[in-house]
C-alpha cells in the first residue's frame, strides 16, 4: 500500500469509528422480497427443470426497503416515503420496516395496486447445502405512476420533513412512485433547504429527470444506456461521467463498475477511480442498494463524497459476498479496512455494535472488563498490563485513542504508530476480546456507554484520579489498579533508540 493510500485508509478508520446518526429522508419503491430456500436433488419428470424441495421461507424489505434496512443497521434515523398496496403483503412490509425502527408514516397505502413482491427460489445444488443458486424469480407488480391523490400526500409529507433532515436518498426502481412531478418536487425541495440529494437511478436512456440532484449512482450498464458510451476503461468513465454531469446539472456522478471498482466524477473536473478488492462473488443483488445506503450515511454525517465513495466501495465488496440483500455492519467495514479477511481483526468494533455484543455477554453472566490507552509502541509493560486486566473478568474491552486524541495528549510528534496499526496489534493479542477506538481526550463517554463491571487502570493513576471511577462505582462496579512495570514505556524506548543512534559507531 502506498503512503497516500495508507493515509486515506487511516482517515476512513477514524470516520467509521466516530460517525454519528444522520437523519435521512428516503423516498422510492418499497417492495417485499421473499426467499424460498430448498434443496435440488432431481430433475422434474414433467419438464427439464429442477425440482426444489422447500425447507424454509424468509421475507425481507426490498427495493427502497433494502436501503432502509441497511441504514437502520448502520444506526441512521430513517424517514420513509413511498406507496404500497392495501394488502397483506403491504401490511407485512410495514411490520417488517417498523420492526427495524424506521419511520413509515410517509408510506401511503393505495387500494388500486398490489404491493410489489419479488419471490426468489433459492436452491442448494448439493446435499451438503453448498452451491446456493437463484433458480427463478417471480415478480408481482404494477409499475404505472401512482394516482395524483397519492402523489399529493407523499409530496406534502416530504415538504414538511425536508427542513429537518441531513440528506435525501432516492431509490428509483421505476415502479410508479417517482413520477416526474414527485422527482422534481423532492429535488427542488432539497436544493431550497441545502440538503444533498443522492439518486440510485432507474434503467433509462434519459437521466435529465434527475436534473439538479446532487449526485447519481448508476452502474456500468445503466451508464451505457443513459449516455451511449460503453464503459471499458477510465477514459470512457470520464467521458460518460462528464456527460451526465453536464446534461443533468449534477455535482457528482458515481459509476459503480463491478470488478473495476467505483468511479467518482465531480463537477470541478476532478475524477477518481477507486479500485475494488478482489472478492468471491456469491450474489450481486443488493450491491446498488448498499452503495446508496453507505453514501447517504457517510455524506449525511458530514463527510466528503470522496471519503463516502471509498467506504461505499468497501461495503459493496462485502455485500456481494453475501446471499441476497443483507445489511453490512460498520464493524465489517472497519475490519476490512484494517485487515481484510483476517479473523483477528473482527475484534475491532464500532461502539453501537459493541454495546449490543456486550449485552449478550452480560446475558451469559460474563463480567466485562474495560481499560484504555494509546498503546503507541507495544512493549512488555503493555503485555503484562493487558494480561493482568484480562484476569479480572471474562471479557476484556480495550478503548484505543485515535491519532488525533493521542496528538492532543502527547503533542504533534505522536503517535509513532497509526491508529489502524495499533488496533491491529492489540487485536492480535490472545487476551483481548474487543477493541474500540475513541476520539475524545478521556474515555469518560466510552465508559458510560460500555458500563463495564470492572475498570482497570495502572497504579500510576492512583494520585491523578481514575477517569470514570465515580460512574462505575455508582452501579456497583469495581475499579482496580494494575501493578506498574518499571522502566517500560514508549518514551523510554524512544529515548534509548535516540541515545544509541547518537553515539559514534
Amino acid at each position: 500500500m502506498t503512503d497516500n493510500a495508507d493515509h486515506r485508509s487511516q482517515g476512513l478508520v477514524q470516520i467509521l469509528s466516530n460517525i454519528g446518526s444522520p437523519n435521512i429522508l428516503l423516498i422510492g419503491d418499497f417492495m417485499l422480497d421473499k426467499y424460498v430456500w430448498g434443496e435440488v436433488k432431481r430433475i422434474s419428470q414433467e419438464a427439464p427443470i429442477p425440482v426444489l424441495n422447500v425447507t424454509s421461507e424468509e421475507v425481507r424489505p426490498g427495493g427502497a426497503g433494502s436501503v432502509a434496512n441497511n441504514l437502520a443497521h448502520l444506526g441512521a434515523n430513517i424517514y420513509c416515503y413511498g406507496a404500497i398496496g392495501n394488502d397483506n403483503e403491504g401490511k407485512q412490509l410495514l411490520e417488517n420496516l417498523n420492526g427495524i425502527g424506521v419511520e413509515t408514516d410517509g408510506i401511503v397505502q393505495v387500494s388500486d395496486r398490489p404491493t410489489t413482491v419479488k419471490v426468489r427460489m433459492m436452491g442448494h445444488l448439493q446435499s451438503a447445502g453448498k452451491g446456493i443458486q437463484q433458480l427463478l424469480r417471480i415478480d408481482y407488480e404494477k409499475a404505472d405512476d401512482i394516482e395524483e391523490e397519492a402523489q399529493d400526500k407523499i409530496i406534502n409529507k416530504i415538504n414538511a420533513r425536508v427542513p429537518h433532515v441531513d440528506i435525501i436518498l432516492i431509490s428509483d426502481m421505476n415502479k410508479g412512485v417517482l413520477s416526474g412531478r414527485v422527482l422534481e418536487t423532492v429535488i427542488r425541495s432539497g436544493k431550497d433547504h441545502k440538503v444533498p440529494v443522492i439518486v440510485d437511478p432507474r434503467l433509462s436512456n434519459d437521466y435529465t429527470i434527475y436534473k439538479g440532484a446532487t449526485a447519481i449512482t448508476p452502474n456500468r450498464f445503466e451508464t451505457k444506456l443513459s449516455t451511449g458510451i460503453k464503459i471499458t476503461d477510465v477514459k470512457s468513465m470520464q467521458s460518460a461521467g462528464r456527460k451526465l454531469l453536464d446534461e443533468s446539472s449534477l455535482e457528482y456522478v458515481i459509476i459503480t463498475a463491478d470488478k473495476d471498482g467505483m468511479f467518482l466524477c465531480c463537477n470541478d473536473g476532478s475524477c477518481d477511480l477507486i479500485p475494488t478488492v478482489p472478492k468471491d462473488v456469491y450474489d450481486v443483488s443488493g450491491a446498488g442498494d448498499m452503495v446508496l445506503s453507505v453514501f447517504g450515511f457517510v455524506v449525511g454525517s458530514g463527510n466528503s463524497f470522496q471519503n463516502a465513495a471509498m467506504i461505499a466501495n468497501i461495503a459493496a465488496g462485502i455485500e456481494v459476498g453475501k446471499i441476497g440483500a443483507v445489511p453490512v455492519s460498520k464493524s465489517e467495514m472497519l475490519s476490512e479496512l484494517m485487515g481484510g479477511s483476517n479473523p483477528l481483526y473482527t475484534k475491532i468494533k464500532v461502539l453501537d455494535e459493541l454495546e449490543e455484543i456486550l449485552n449478550k455477554h452480560r446475558g451469559n453472566n460474563e463480567r466485562i472488563v474495560f481499560t484504555n490507552g494509546c498503546f503507541d509502541i507495544l512493549h512488555i509493560g503493555h503485555i503484562e498490563y493487558l494480561k493482568y486486566s484480562r484476569q479480572q473478568g471474562d471479557i476484556l474491552v480495550i478503548g484505543l485513542n485515535t491519532d488525533s486524541s493521542v496528538r492532543e495528549q502527547k503533542g504533534d510528534t505522536r503517535p509513532f504508530v497509526s491508529e489502524d496499526e495499533r488496533a491491529r496489534l492489540i487485536s492480535a493479542l490472545e487476551d483481548i476480546n474487543y477493541v474500540v477506538l475513541f476520539d475524545e481526550l478521556t474515555p469518560e463517554k466510552l465508559i458510560r456507554r460500555i458500563k463495564p463491571d470492572i475498570l482497570v487502570k495502572g497504579e500510576d493513576w492512583k494520585e491523578k484520579g481514575v477517569v470514570g471511577r465515580e460512574f462505575v462505582e455508582s452501579y456497583g462496579g469495581k475499579v482496580i489498579l494494575a501493578p506498574f512495570v518499571k522502566d517500560s514505556s514508549t518514551t523510554d524506548i524512544v529515548q534509548r533508540i535516540l541515545e544509541r543512534n547518537s553515539k559514534p559507531r
